[in-house]
């Protein structure tokens, strides 16, 4: 995730799988029809930047068949007391990653958003 980032703009999707098999399998897949390349963060996750928008490919079997879009936010905490403020489910508060910190949430029609900063 090295472009500039421009706050509260979707950058990054992320395509679950079951397990590290099948992530192995989607991983190929994706390179074989696409060309796309991925870098291995552990046994359960993968990203790339050769998809267009960034895009990773993670063992997430709650999430399976549900791709999860990502937006940036230069002010984590400010964008989660927005997402709150507006009444928006926090499903997963703030947690560190390789590169950031992010939180999950669902909108109002209980799509799944991932939020995340640099910072």
């Amino acid at each position: 995730m090295s472009a500039p980032r421009q706050n509260h703009c979707i950058d990054y999707i992320e395509l679950p799988t079951s397990a590290a098999a099948e992530l192995s399998n989607t991983k190929q897949f994706y390179h074989s029809v696409f060309g796309w390349t991925y870098r291995e963060w552990g046994d359960a996750y993968a990203d790339t930047s050769a998809s267009g928008i960034e895009s990773g490919v993670s063992v997430d079997p709650p999430r399976v068949g549900k791709p999860l879009p990502v937006i940036y936010a230069s002010d984590l905490e400010a964008t989660l007391a927005s997402v709150e403020q507006q009444q928006g489910t926090i499903v997963r508060a703030i947690f560190a990653f390789p590169g950031g910190r992010r939180f999950h949430f669902l909108d109002p029609a209980g799509n799944e958003i991932g939020v995340w900063s640099d910072r």
